[in-house]
């Protein structure tokens, strides 16, 4: 239950249509919700009878039942029901009952019709039949379907020509956005941004009391609200704009960022989180995660970093584990004892792509026993086994809860760290390298906290573990060649291809684990992990730079690869011929190797800087 009014609005913030509404408009309308507690089975309203208004889940489940009594959905937390029969003759066709103890929010019916009537884009919302949203559910999401002014920011705010630049950077923080309309009369003049203001005011001192227009892009492109949100992605990508006004018989009446096109793609991840979360059967995940091919290929068109793909994609793995983990526990019955699923290796480090086999363990509460083992083994299979069936396949070296090596109290796992890090001979160099991106998905997290900030500790003072560790990271190595050329793959299936994971994204992964040991940095994503470790000076300011934009070139050739494979009707894989690549992409990307032999060779040294 939301505890203040300030967490009731972050709340509807984060809810569709909620999170696009003006700042004062989302704080007027969550004050007009009404919580209302609700216990398991209770009916909250009847087939046939008035409805009381709009309700909105906080927490808990809610079945939605046909007058014959046929299931129509269960719906969860941020899922909306009600307004079916608010737009009709506010009598509800359907029933609607709790499946758990929970709590609901209550817009009351009035509340409901104004909130429509005064916002476009809750009227489109709630008024879409349910015959289209079906439809639209069943076919994949495409910006060539999708009008401008169903993605753009409505109401945008401006100021005129003579605003002072000052006045400009407080309104843009004010309303914490990133963009101005700039207006002469009711025709725009122009926009300016927070680039904008860095670049030609911070950056060259010019007096911030001067008049907005002397910064603003003059005349800027817009798009009509009729146009389409590939023509906004075209022009984004083609004039490298981040904010696209669209404008009506010359009035500013949105404004499309990159934010939104991101939202955009990021609403199907979440209809596929939202659909892995109310599986009824293990089978059933496979069918959801059968679009995750189709999900990389729009998020990558769409123009999105690679590390928001990943992380997206990484998202619907965890979601999966998680109903696995609840559907292990409706068939066996509830642990004996707390327990924790941790994942490691790419779901580990939230970077997930089209190719993902699974890495996981379990770490058990010590009061566990021998004759508690059973159920877990069991709880192991039926995740591991129902993972395979979606997609996610068996880890070829075993690194999985299945492996009774792997499925241990909290005290053995302190005893592996401990061996490991004490007597550092290869494989627990190998294995050290995959537990350090451990991450918690389900359970009691508490059985690692300790354990995590332990670890870090003890391994970080023992320089000789250190040592072995970065001797083991330089087994990954970037693919160059002689003559400025890539050494590619010499047999096999991809012969004359190049490994972009194990020597294109890995080594820089090997690296990014290291700065985390060194500097027990506790973040576990890859990138996250070179950002913190550039910030923490455990790498120079040019050498983390190189770094990251090294990483972010290899990575984003990396999953444009597979979304090209993907629209050719193949599967994604990591085996990339240069011979795809203009010669203008072959030396960037071979530059990006030479910064990361170079870490390497830094690392060696003991000094993990470079420049």
């Amino acid at each position: 239950m939301p505890s203040s009014a300030d967490d009731l609005r972050r709340f509807l913030g984060s809810v569709h249509p909620y999170d696009s509404f003006p700042d004062a408009d989302l704080t007027r309308i969550a004050g007009q919700f009404q919580l209302v507690p609700v216990e398991r089975d209770a009916v909250i309203y009847r087939h046939g009878e008035p409805c009381d208004g709009l309700y909105v889940i906080y927490d808990g489940e809610v079945q939605i039942t046909s007058d014959s009594g046929e299931i129509v959905s269960h719906l969860s937390a941020r899922n909306s029901f009600g307004e079916r029969g608010l737009m009709r003759d506010g009598i509800t066709g359907t029933s609607a009952s709790a499946l758990s103890d929970g709590t609901l929010l209550l817009l009351p019916t009035d509340d409901f019709h104004a909130m429509i009537a005064a916002n476009e884009g809750a009227r489109r919302f709630f008024t879409r039949s349910r015959a289209r949203e079906a439809a639209d559910a069943a076919r994949p999401v495409s910006l060539t379907e999708t009008r401008v002014d169903q993605l753009m920011a409505t109401e945008p705010v401006t100021c005129t020509t003579d605003t002072t630049i000052l006045d400009a950077a407080r309104l843009m923080r004010s309303h914490r956005i990133s963009c101005l309309g700039i207006t002469d009369g009711d025709k725009l003049a122009g926009i300016v941004t927070l680039h904008d203001i860095n670049n030609r005011v911070v950056a060259e001192g010019l007096d911030p009391s001067c008049p907005v227009r002397q910064i603003m892009t003059a005349d800027p492109e817009t798009l009509p609200p009729s146009a389409i949100g590939s023509d906004v992605l075209h022009m984004m990508m083609e004039r490298r704009f981040g904010h696209v006004p669209v404008v009506d018989h010359g009035k500013l009446v949105g404004i499309v960022t990159q934010t939104n096109l991101t939202r955009f793609q990021a609403t199907n991840t979440a209809s596929l989180v939202r659909d892995v979360a109310r599986a009824e059967r293990p089978e059933a995940l496979a069918a959801v995660t059968a679009n995750i091919p189709r999900l990389l290929v729009q998020l990558v068109g769409a123009g999105n970093r690679h590390e928001t793909v990943t992380r997206l994609i990484t998202d619907i793995a965890d979601a999966a584990t998680r109903r696995l983990l609840t559907l292990a526990e409706e068939t066996f019955g509830p642990p004996p004892v707390p327990y924790l699923w941790l994942a490691c290796g790419s779901q580990g480090r939230q970077e997930q792509t089209g190719v993902s086999d699974q890495d996981n363990c379990l770490m058990l509460d010590d009061a566990v026993t021998e004759a508690d083992m059973p159920y877990f083994a069991a709880l192991a299979k039926f995740v591991s086994d129902g993972l395979d069936a979606a997609g996610y396949f068996y880890c070829p070296g075993d690194m999985m809860a299945t492996n009774p090596r792997w499925c241990q109290p909290v005290s053995v796992w302190r005893g592996y760290f401990r061996r490991w890090i004490d007597a550092p001979n290869p494989e627990a160099q190998m294995l050290a390298s995959v537990m350090f991106d451990l991450r918690p998905i389900g359970g009691a997290r508490s059985l690692f906290d300790d354990l995590n900030h332990e670890t870090l500790q003890v391994a970080a003072r023992n320089s000789i573990f250190v040592a072995h560790m970065v001797s083991n990271s330089l087994k990954h190595t970037p693919p160059l060649g002689l003559l400025r050329g890539f050494a590619t793959l010499r047999s096999g299936e991809h012969k004359n291809h190049i490994d972009m994971k194990l020597n294109g994204v890995i080594p820089i992964v090997d690296l990014a684990r290291i700065y985390a040991l060194r500097g027990q940095l506790e973040v576990v994503n890859t990138r996250a992990r070179l950002d913190a470790a550039h910030n923490a000076g455990q790498i120079s300011q040019n050498g983390g730079r190189d770094l990251l934009d090294a990483y972010d070139l290899i990575a984003q050739t990396r999953l444009e690869h597979q979304a090209t494979l993907i629209r050719a009707g193949g599967k994604p894989d990591n085996f990339m011929s240069p011979n795809v690549l203009s010669e203008f992409e072959r030396s960037h990307l071979r530059d990006a190797f030479v910064v990361v032999r170079t870490m390497q060779s830094a690392a060696t040294q003991g000094r993990g800087v470079i420049g």
